[in-house]
């Protein structure tokens, strides 16, 4: 089973990172074990793992995605929405970013049940496929439901604080969309102080643009839970200048 591609230590250029989500979960079944021993490699976006490229030479964008449009989602869950948008948008590449194990296993039966063609897929820290992705690479970009951290003292670890929103800016193509999905009004909060704080513009003239989804939108199983719970989910539009 190929582990989460994360900066190690015993590369001495590694940039210390505490990383502190889930990597596993429950015990993975027969088949699951199969798609990451199977098909994961082969999505890979590149060189993304210290261990393969040490000197963090950047992505090949043209030659891995034969020149398309590349789309970027931070914290793919089950890969509901990853897949929904490479079936929707069979025009462009998207690559998703996940450090959850189970995560990426559900994403890969998907992926292997509909033969879907242009989603690449990261298992690990989305700054360390930062480290690799060319200036302006990425044409837009997603953040649906991340992990809240709801306790005050963990806030920094937050996907949208600057260790994070800095190299996405540099990443993200003059134009691009960053968009945020979530049902945490303090993590709105946050969102909305952070991202215009790293040069990206919030696009909204009235409760609208932040209250309804987008149009291609596929509701997640984690926003079903925050509905069935009672939460309201905000739809957070950030345009890179």
């Amino acid at each position: 089973m190929a582990p989460p591609m994360t900066a190690s230590n015993k590369h001495p250029e590694a940039p210390w990172r505490n990383f502190y989500g889930r990597i596993h979960g429950k015990t993975l079944n027969q088949a699951q074990k199969d798609y990451l021993d199977e098909d994961l490699e082969a999505l890979s976006p590149g060189a993304v793992s210290w261990d393969i490229n040490p000197n963090r030479d950047p992505i090949d964008m043209d030659a891995r995605f034969k020149g398309k449009p590349v789309w970027l989602e931070i914290g793919f869950g089950g890969g509901e929405h990853l897949v929904h948008m490479g079936e929707t948008y069979p025009e462009i590449e998207i690559i998703g970013c996940e450090p959850f194990m189970n995560g990426v296993a559900m994403l890969l039966g998907k992926i292997r049940k509909l033969q879907t063609q242009n989603v690449a897929v990261h298992p690990g820290d989305a700054r360390d496929l930062f480290d690799v992705l060319p200036d302006h690479s990425i044409s837009k970009a997603f953040l649906n439901y991340p992990d809240p951290w709801p306790k005050k003292r963990h806030h920094r670890r937050r996907f949208v604080t600057a260790e994070h929103l800095e190299p996405l800016f540099r990443v993200l193509k003059p134009g691009a969309e960053f968009r945020v999905a979530t049902d945490i009004p303090d993590y709105v909060r946050q969102t909305l102080i952070e991202v215009p704080k790293a040069g990206f513009v919030w696009q909204a003239e009235g409760p609208k643009d932040w209250s309804q989804p987008w149009s291609d939108w596929y509701s997640t199983r984690y926003e079903q839970k925050a509905l069935r719970e009672g939460r309201t989910p905000h739809y957070l539009t950030f345009l890179r200048p």
